[in-house]
C-alpha cells in the first residue's frame, strides 16, 4: 500500500487496550479515567482478521501497544498467532515492564523479535511520582529477566521530560553500556496531558552524554521498525538513540498506520478521529475493510502539524503510542 505521497505504508501500531497499571503524569489523569467497556475493545478474532487482511496488502511489521498490552490476559497468544500469519515479518510490543518479568519466558515462545520498556527514571521515589502507583523495582526485574531469556531487540525508551536531571540523563544511558540493550531519548509529544509540558530536546541530551561518555558516533543501520537514529559510545554494549517527532521531524519517511483498541484507523499521530474498523470487522466483511482502509490511507496527512498546536484530542493512551 502507498500513500497519495509515495510513501510506502507496511508497518501498523495495534493497540490491544487503552488499559494500563500505571498512571503517569503526562499520559494519564490520577482519577476518572473512562476505560472501554470489554465488548468494545476488539476481540482476538477481529484482531486476527484484521491483521490476515493487512497482511495481504503488504504490512509486514506489528507492534502491539496500549495502554499497557500485557495487562490484557491474551496478549501473549496474540503474538504468537500473529507471528504465524503469511506475510508478517516481525511482531514487537511497547510495555510498561510492570508485568514482564511475569511474561519474559512467554514472550520468548512466542518467538517475539522485540520489546520497547519505558522507563522515565532510575530512581525509586521519582518512579513513584511520575507513575503514581510503580515501583521501579519490579520493571528492572522484567528488564533483567527480559535479557536472561534472551528476549531480542531489548529497547529502554525515556521520556525527555524538562525535569529529567543530567545525573539521571548518565544512569539511564548507562544501562546501554553494561547491558546488550539499546536506550532512547524520545521528545515529550504535545498529545493529551503531554500539551504544555516543558521536554529536553534532542540536542540537549545529546550535549549531557557526550560531556560524561565522549563523543556519540553516528550509528547508520537501522535497529527496528522506527524512526530512531542512533549512535555508538565507546565502551558500550548497546547503542543511545532518539526519536524527536518535533524537533528532527522524520514525516517524509513514515510508513505506519495505527490501530486503536476500538478498532478505530488513524494515519497519524496528531490527527483527530480516524476511520472506525469496527463493524467490518464484526462481520469479516473483507471488502469493506479494505475500503475504508485505502481510502484512509489516501488520506494520510504529508507530515504532522503539532508545531501548530492542533492533535488528537484523546489521551496517549487511548490513541496507542
Amino acid at each position: 500500500m502507498k500513500d497519495s505521497f509515495n510513501r510506502e505504508i507496511d508497518y501498523v501500531r495495534l493497540s490491544v487496550t487503552d488499559r494500563c497499571d500505571l498512571r503517569c503524569t503526562y499520559c494519564m489523569p490520577a482519577t476518572g479515567m473512562r476505560f472501554l467497556k470489554k465488548e468494545a475493545v476488539l476481540s482476538f478474532d477481529e484482531i486476527l482478521f484484521l491483521i490476515k487482511t493487512l497482511a495481504t496488502q503488504g504490512i509486514k511489521k506489528v507492534k502491539i501497544t496500549g495502554g499497557e498490552p500485557l495487562t490484557r490476559n491474551d496478549t501473549v497468544a496474540l503474538i504468537k498467532a500473529i507471528k504465524e500469519i503469511k506475510g508478517i515479518e516481525k511482531v514487537t510490543i511497547t510495555t510498561n515492564g510492570i508485568q514482564l518479568a511475569k511474561y519474559a519466558n512467554a514472550l520468548k515462545e512466542a518467538k517475539l523479535d522485540g520489546i520497547n520498556i519505558s522507563i522515565d527514571t532510575l530512581d525509586p521515589e521519582e518512579f513513584r511520582t511520575i507513575t503514581r502507583v510503580g515501583e521501579l523495582k519490579r520493571v528492572l526485574s522484567g528488564l533483567e529477566k527480559a535479557v536472561e531469556v534472551g528476549l531480542p531487540n531489548i529497547k529502554v525508551n525515556t521520556v525527555s521530560r524538562g525535569e529529567l536531571t543530567e545525573e539521571a540523563i548518565y544512569k539511564i544511558a548507562a544501562l546501554a553500556k553494561t547491558n546488550p540493550i539499546h536506550v532512547r531519548f524520545i521528545e515529550l509529544m504535545p498529545i493529551g496531558l503531554g500539551k504544555g509540558c516543558p521536554g529536553k530536546t534532542q540536542e540537549d541530551i545529546f550535549s549531557v552524554l557526550e560531556s560524561r561518555y565522549g563523543k556519540l558516533d553516528p550509528f547508520e543501520q537501522r535497529l527496528g521498525n522506527g524512526p530512531a537514529s542512533y549512535y555508538s559510545l565507546a565502551g558500550f554494549k548497546g547503542k543511545v538513540g532518539f526519536i524527536s517527532a518535533i524537533g528532527h521531524c522524520f514525516c517524509a519517511q513514515c510508513d505506519r498506520i495505527r490501530i486503536t483498541a476500538d478498532g478505530c484507523l488513524k494515519t497519524c499521530l496528531h490527527m483527530d478521529g480516524g476511520c472506525d474498523l469496527k463493524a467490518a470487522l464484526q462481520t469479516k466483511d473483507e471488502e469493506l475493510l479494505l475500503q475504508q482502509i485505502f481510502s484512509a490511507i489516501q488520506q494520510k496527512p504529508e507530515k504532522h502539524h503539532f508545531l501548530e498546536n492542533q492533535g488528537d484530542s484523546r489521551l496517549m493512551s487511548q490513541i496507542g503510542g
